[in-house]
């Protein structure tokens, strides 16, 4: 009997660590972050990208109001927007996430762009990333940096 409650805490906390999902709670929101990974950079001349899913479990709409990270000068929201077969940029100042809604930052959509890199973003490492939401507060993560081909959080193409 001793053995199986061991081995049902030993499951339990491989999965807490495994699984990439961190949930935050204040004033009635409850923000939480999977899926969150980076791209690795050329040179750390050029901007990093960032892209992960947030989801609002909470009563209450939140808003991801800002992104610091060691490594970068500032973070910004973009969103990726296409006209006449052109693709361009454009800053965005938040991102509301509604009450029991989910916001997807990924490639060729919103994503968070790292401008002004301290470092080459370089696969396999890890980036700590700051985000700010309105009511959540502030939330610490790691992402994971995978390849600069990925288009997915798992590494993929």
């Amino acid at each position: 009997m001793a053995m199986a409650t061991a081995k049902r805490w030993l499951v339990i906390v491989i999965l807490t660590l495994l699984l990439p999902a961190k949930p935050f709670a204040a004033d009635g929101a409850s923000i939480i972050v999977d899926r969150a990974w980076a791209r690795a950079s050329i040179l750390a001349s050029r901007p990093g990208a960032a892209y992960l899913t947030i989801r609002n479990a909470g009563a209450v709409a939140d808003r991801l109001i800002g992104a610091t990270s060691p490594v970068a000068k500032s973070v910004m929201i973009h969103a990726t927007e296409g006209s006449g077969g052109t693709m361009r940029m454009r800053a965005m100042p938040d991102l509301e996430i509604g009450a029991g809604g989910e916001a997807v930052l990924e490639p060729g959509g919103v994503h968070l762009m790292l401008m002004g890199l301290r470092e080459k973003l370089v696969e396999g490492e890890d980036l700590t990333l700051v985000l700010t939401f309105e009511r959540a507060g502030v939330i610490e993560l790691q992402f994971p940096i995978r390849s600069f081909a990925a288009r997915n959080p798992d590494g993929s193409k």
